[in-house]
């Protein structure tokens, strides 16, 4: 795995500041059904490749990231504050 994370508020800092948190995936409506939320909560797919995931910059300025990692070689590819949102990918 890279080990620095370009963090987009504190620049390039060592992994281990960070705690992942999983697929950035949208999150389903409040109404959306039973099985719909258990997909989301428990079911995943284990991509080769290019991946969205959340981490939390735990030991820095603890804001949630969307990290961009290639699950084959843990290069790290961007990462972006939550708060602007998805990729047209991952909200597909």
């Amino acid at each position: 795995m890279a080990s620095l994370v370009p963090c987009p508020h504190c620049g390039s800092r060592p992994k281990e500041e960070f705690t992942v948190k999983g697929a950035a995936l949208p999150r389903p409506a409040p109404d959306a059904g039973e099985q719909v939320w258990m997909d989301y909560v428990y079911l995943r797919d284990n991509p080769r490749g290019r991946y969205e995931e959340f981490w939390h910059h735990t030991s820095g300025c603890r804001r949630w990231l969307v990290v961009t990692r290639d699950t084959a070689t843990h290069e790290i590819e961007a990462s972006r504050d939550v708060a602007f949102g998805t990729s047209p990918e991952a909200r597909a």
